[in-house]
């Protein structure tokens, strides 16, 4: 079953469920997936309510773009503009760090939950597309897909949860280059810094995910789980720590081997 994700109104986001696989669909091909602050009102409502069954969670943009990011309506000087800069930028320096951590929570779960998130990345990313992209576990960009973050040349930095996401990925100086440049990043170089798991043809970006879904639900779920959680931790580890916590998700996984 699909359904519309209640936001507040202009998010345009759907939900489908099937089994332990759950598809996320930005649905504003109009306006290229655009986002709005409805947007992660909707993506962090998925997230609070996603059924702890589900193992696989699959984001995709219907159209011809993932996202283009920010809804250039929302960059208007007008503070009358419902969720537009201008507007959150009232209210105390708590208040405004307030609202960015509500709207981070519709990034965080994808990175954060024990189900692996993939996103199907097919024309433009930019900017809050290209962190959404980047809070998934795994990326399968089509041939003419392009990786941009664009907040710095609008004078403002990324903070939908991508700058940490997006150094652990690619390095620190490669991260400061794409960011302070915003220049667009292609999927074949995307693929060389370990951007993207997947470069395939726009015909076949269907295809390659749902094989890798097949993939990833072939796996037991408790070790599938476990081992996301420990690959996720392992930068901020000492390697000692690494081994510690590897002993210690080990242990409840070989007690149900019993």
């Amino acid at each position: 079953m699909i359904e519309d994700v209640p936001d507040g109104g202009g998010g345009g986001v759907l939900l489908q469920v099937d089994g332990q696989l759950a598809t996320v669909t930005l649905n504003r091909a109009d306006r290229l997936n655009s986002q709005t602050p409805a947007t992660w009102r909707s993506l962090a409502a998925i997230g609070a309510g996603l059924d702890p069954s589900i193992r696989v969670v699959v984001v995709r943009g219907e159209g011809r773009a993932f996202s283009a990011g920010l809804d250039r309506s929302l960059l208007s000087a007008d503070p009358g503009v419902d969720g537009g800069l201008a507007a959150l930028a009232n209210g105390t320096d708590a208040e405004i760090a307030e609202r960015i951590a509500a709207f981070q929570a519709g990034f965080s779960w994808l990175t954060e939950g024990s189900a692996i998130s993939i996103a199907a990345v097919q024309g433009h990313a930019i900017g809050a597309g290209f962190q959404l992209a980047l809070a998934c576990d795994l990326r399968v960009l089509t041939e003419d897909a392009t990786l941009t973050m664009a907040e710095t040349s609008l004078g403002l930095v990324p903070d939908l949860t991508g700058t940490a996401l997006l150094v652990r990925a690619v390095g620190y100086p490669r991260a400061l280059e794409i960011c302070a440049t915003g220049r667009r990043v292609g999927a074949v170089e995307a693929a060389a810094l370990g951007l993207a798991n997947a470069v395939v043809p726009t015909d076949q970006l269907a295809g390659a995910v749902q094989d890798l879904v097949a993939a990833l639900l072939a796996a037991p779920a408790p070790a599938l789980a476990a081992t996301k959680q420990l690959l996720l931790g392992a930068t901020d580890r000492t390697r000692s720590q690494q081994c510690v916590a590897e002993r210690l998700a080990q242990v409840p996984l070989l007690r149900q081997l019993q």
